[in-house]
């Protein structure tokens, strides 16, 4: 059993975490989900690639989480792959490695799926499948020590899965300099690309992500998860069906309930009262 105390001092949630790899708390309306291996800068192993996806799983489906946080305990965020599972891996079959790499995939999916905001505290260097967890997000706060690398290519691997989300987020020339230069970027010139949303000066840079997230978490949740979908969709799609579908969108938007609860709150000066 653990129990975890706010920024005030306050009790937060008590909870048995359901694998040790991840924790999690509640700060209000927001989970914080920590990739919780220090001792060897959150290397993604499997148990906690399985562990994330299980947490971000479980935030989705609570009600009374509106927005979920992502951050690394320690000094890193995540340092990407954990290379001595990696190296092991050299003697499986070709399903077997597809497998993997599919749970990989799925993780990274998770994440982007998910019909809450996710948003990634980046509190030192993420790495590889780190820089991947980062990039799934939808949105990305950095503290400026942080430093980002799709740094595959140096160990000879490819970084194939987060390409498909790094092209959409910086651009055809950002991203190939990324993935064939396999380089370290810092915070700052992350920023610059789009990588990240900004880095955050003067204070830790989880306090900002929570801050963050309940400002999100204000906003009617039907509407950020129908938002959220739309945004996955358009990217593969032209013009006239990126109309289409937006105004399907649209229309849906206008006769449920909580455009009639968005007004009435809006008309009556108070705070709307948003189901889960």
């Amino acid at each position: 059993m653990v129990r975890m105390t706010g920024a005030s001092g306050g009790p937060r949630r008590a909870y048995d975490s359901p694998m040790p790899d991840v924790t999690t708390h509640d700060d209000g309306p927001v989970r914080v989900i920590t990739l919780s291996r220090p001792e060897v800068r959150n290397a993604l192993s499997r148990t906690l690639r399985d562990a994330l996806r299980a947490e971000v799983a479980a935030a989705e489906a609570d009600g009374a989480v509106r927005a979920v946080v992502l951050t690394g305990a320690g000094e890193a965020f995540c340092a990407g792959l954990d290379l001595r599972e990696l190296e092991a891996t050299v003697a499986l079959s070709p399903a077997e490695h597809r497998e993997d790499t599919v749970q990989l995939a799925e993780l990274l999916t998770a994440i982007v799926r998910c019909r809450k905001p996710v948003i990634a505290a980046v509190n030192g260097p993420a790495v590889a499948g780190g820089a991947g967890i980062v990039t799934a997000c939808d949105v990305a706060l950095a503290a400026p020590e942080a430093r980002f690398g799709y740094t595959e290519a140096r160990i000879g691997f490819v970084p194939a899965l987060v390409s498909v989300l790094l092209l959409r987020q910086v651009g055809e020339k950002h991203a190939r300099e990324l993935l064939l230069g396999a380089h370290l970027v810092d915070a700052r010139d992350a920023a610059a690309i789009g990588l990240v949303n900004r880095v955050v000066d003067g204070g830790p840079v989880l306090d900002a992500a929570v801050a963050l997230g309940r400002r999100l978490a204000r906003n009617a949740p039907g509407s950020l998860a129908a938002t959220k979908g739309l945004l996955a969709r358009l990217p593969g799609l032209g013009h006239d069906e990126g109309m289409a579908a937006a105004v399907e969108v649209n229309v849906a938007s206008r006769t449920g309930a909580e455009i009639a609860e968005g007004v009435r709150a809006f008309l009556e000066k108070r705070e709307p009262a948003w189901r889960a």
